[in-house]
């Protein structure tokens, strides 16, 4: 029956994905947000939900360890997805055709995995009102980050795309987009978390829960809406919105380690978390470096070997989780 209800929950996240991504490309052509913001926050922020399902349940579980390596593992995988997109569809030269803005994004992700590994390393037990305070801190660069990204972005609307009158998205209004938006992402937090859930259970039932193939199917589980919505994003040669809902999701993803630490009782979460996610974290770190690297690359005429950089990621993603899941 698990294995029903995870089918089940699969095909229905994907299509409300596709009806995620479908909506947001309208919304970024028809407000003055563009495909950046809008996939930086709104289309990441939905896809990201079976994410805030799973670990506030590990939570509620008392184990620190599976909500910080839910966020951890998550944006590790998001990263994978994007560099195999761009291997995919190479020829489009993905991070060539996105502004400048998601220098931005990118460079915020890398600064708040620094603070995780940080606090993970000195695991300090100071709380304001039973939160820790790197989740504060965390919390807190965030909102500062996504206020100067905003204003910053808004220096490169100009240089998206106009809509493309011949798309078929076109001929949907922004008020459907909208209300569409929001049911597809109710859709999605169901259908997500269903899908978390029962391939945990798959995991456990089939003895892959402790290897590293159980630890895969659960990290692909979470980020299926992601992986539908950078696929449809490019389908519709919507660059900006495929790797903004990326890189806006590992954003999001970070502001759950606060979340968490405010339903968590026994002490601040990092600091109650296995040293292991160090190596976790350092990972994020660098995959995001590369991500970053990509992007300001793009900013070329010219490209030698244009695809090693999105290679390079996906060799070091799996050294990574080799490492990890040894350690």
């Amino acid at each position: 029956m698990v294995f029903v209800l995870f089918t089940i929950a699969a095909v229905i996240t994907v299509l409300a994905a596709v009806k995620l991504s479908t909506f947001a490309d309208v919304i970024s052509e028809k407000t003055n947000w563009g495909g950046m913001m809008v996939g930086t926050v709104l289309l990441a922020g939905a896809t990201s939900l079976p994410e805030v399902t799973t670990s506030l349940t590990a939570v509620f579980l008392d184990n620190p360890d599976i909500a910080v390596g839910n966020v951890l593992g998550s944006n590790m995988f998001n990263l994978l997805i994007i560099a195999s997109f761009d291997l995919a569809y190479r020829k489009e030269k993905l991070f060539s055709q996105t502004t400048f803005s998601h220098v931005y994004t990118a460079s915020l992700g890398i600064f708040l995995s620094v603070m995780v590994l940080f606090s993970l390393v000195i695991k300090t037990n100071l709380s304001v009102m039973g939160i820790g305070v790197d989740s504060l801190l965390l919390l807190f660069v965030y909102v500062i980050g996504m206020v100067l990204i905003n204003k910053k972005s808004g220096d490169s609307l100009s240089q998206e795309t106009e809509a493309d009158e011949t798309s078929p998205a076109y001929a949907i209004s922004l008020r459907h987009a909208t209300i569409g938006f929001i049911v597809a992402a109710l859709v999605t937090l169901g259908a997500g978390s269903v899908l978390t859930i029962t391939g945990d259970q798959i995991a456990v039932q089939t003895g892959l829960g402790s290897s590293f193939v159980g630890s895969f199917l659960i990290a692909a589980s979470t980020s299926l809406p992601e992986a539908i919505a950078v696929l449809v994003a490019l389908q519709l040669h919507n660059h900006n919105l495929a790797l903004g809902s990326i890189l806006g999701s590992n954003l999001f993803n970070m502001i759950l380690l606060a979340v968490s630490d405010l339903a968590y009782i026994s002490g601040p979460i990092i600091a109650n978390a296995s040293s292991v996610h160090q190596i976790t974290a350092s990972a994020v770190c660098l995959l995001g470096a590369i991500v970053l690297f990509s992007v300001l690359r793009g900013r070329r005429q010219t490209f030698r070997l244009y695809s090693w950089p999105s290679l390079l990621l996906v060799v070091v993603y799996f050294i990574s989780s080799f490492l990890i899941y040894n350690a």
